[in-house]
């Protein structure tokens, strides 16, 4: 199979302005109608109006001549394509006026052309239909880095003889190196028949598994339930990792625990001065319009979750009108604060334990931007569902959970984790199951 050549469509710019650099050794073709539209878009004020300028501007920066095509540090070539002549084959029966239908034509002239392979990409549904009907490969754009980083749950069972597994918690740390490699921060569950079981952390320094002795403590009345939320709770109590993501459907326990455990550390340690909750304004279904009020009562709805969260774990630890007082002191303390992600550009925010509530709504310029925020001695805890995306722009593999687990998880300062299981109720897991 010869080299391949690549035609991008809009959509793939507007869903990834990083796309140029993403096809290694191959000749990658813009047709002159995608900057029309790129053109067109860049006047907006929203995230597509900002990826559209974003485009623009790397192609600006190009040096050589971009019609007959620049080559990039990946081996491909970058070129726009200008359709000077009308299609000769009657066989492209689609209406020229329609710039997709222009994109498409690029495409099929390439092809009559003789290349090699020619394949349109495409997130538009319709014109890859389009392109299958006049015989052209069309495919949709996936950022392949991201899926594969979907695939990374932070944790793995592993087998191991009674006795080796005796032999590994006397000695404390297990060798790895008749497995596959690991990621640092990444758990390990050993197990060794029966009912036996030892928890266990990927230490870079000492290159081997490390045996981890409280994991499954109870923190604010909260116990973990399962052996996620155990090496959850081990990496949110953990202040040498300071950036934590918790991926799992509703009902895990995601928010709880990263809430428990940033009471126990500002409340009861004092490691951390504050804890600085936040969320996207993000409307799941019709949005109800502006809200009245200060900004405080504005994103108080918002934010109910959190106080629903923050109330149950009062509950457990302190019980009755007990645990009704420990909130109301909790936030007389002023020790807490609910924020919108709107707020946060352009603070700096030192001892801080930050919890970033359904980021899986975030675009990965929004998520840089809130870590960037993070001063000395701060925590960043990412929750979220990337099967639950309410943005109308992002999918699972664009996302700010995808995004940083794709980038942080060789980095020892990160940690992850995938929760499975709901433990929200019975009535909760059999949802998250079956609709």
């Amino acid at each position: 199979m010869g080299r391949k050549t690549f035609v991008l469509d809009t959509t793939v710019f507007l869903h990834d302005p990083m796309a140029l650099s993403k096809f290694e050794n191959s000749d990658v073709i813009i047709p002159i109608a995608v900057l029309h539209e790129l053109d067109k878009i860049k006047r907006s004020n929203d995230m597509l109006g900002k990826n559209a300028r974003g485009v623009l501007r790397q192609i600006e920066k190009l040096e050589g001549d971009i019609f007959s095509g620049i080559k990039l540090s990946n081996g491909s070539y970058i070129s726009v394509y200008i359709q000077r002549s009308k299609p000769k084959s009657s066989a492209f029966h689609y209406n020229l006026d329609n710039y997709k239908h222009q994109i498409l034509l690029t495409a099929f002239t390439l092809q009559a052309e003789g290349k090699d392979v020619v394949v349109l990409i495409s997130k538009d549904f319709i014109l890859r239909l389009k392109a299958q009907s006049l015989g052209l490969l069309a495919q949709d754009y996936v950022n392949i880095k991201a899926l594969e980083s979907r695939a990374y749950s932070g944790k793995r069972d592993v087998e191991l003889s009674k006795l080796d597994a005796d032999k590994a918690n006397q000695k404390g740390v297990i060798d790895v190196g008749h497995l596959d490699p690991f990621y640092p921060n990444e758990y390990a569950v050993i197990k060794s028949g029966g009912n036996t079981k030892l928890f266990a952390k990927y230490c870079s320094e000492q290159e081997g598994l490390k045996v981890i002795s409280k994991a499954g403590q109870k923190v604010w009345g909260i116990s973990p339930l399962n052996d996620e939320q155990s090496c959850a709770m081990d990496l949110l109590l953990n202040d040498k990792v300071p950036l934590v993501s918790l991926v799992g459907p509703a009902g895990t326990g995601k928010t709880l625990l990263a809430l428990a455990c940033a009471l126990a550390k500002v409340f009861d340690e004092g490691v951390y001065g504050r804890i600085l909750v936040t969320r996207p304004i993000m409307p799941l279904g019709k949005d109800i319009g502006f809200l009245p009020g200060s900004k405080e009562e504005k994103i108080f709805h918002w934010m109910q979750p959190i106080y629903d969260n923050l109330e149950f774990i009062c509950g457990i630890s302190g019980g009755g009108q007990a645990g009704a007082e420990t909130k109301q002191w909790i936030m007389d303390s002023e020790k807490i604060e609910l924020e919108a992600v709107t707020y946060i550009r352009g603070r700096s925010l030192a001892k801080t334990f930050m919890i970033i509530d359904e980021a899986q709504n975030l675009t990965p310029h929004e998520v840089k931007t809130i870590i960037s925020r993070a001063g000395k001695g701060t925590k960043v805890v990412l929750a979220g569902d990337p099967s639950q995306i309410d943005n109308p722009y992002l999918s699972e593999d664009s996302n700010a959970l995808s995004y940083v687990i794709q980038h942080f998880k060789p980095e020892a300062v990160f940690g992850h984790i995938v929760l499975h299981k709901t433990e929200r109720s019975e009535l909760a897991a059999i949802a998250a199951r079956i609709l």
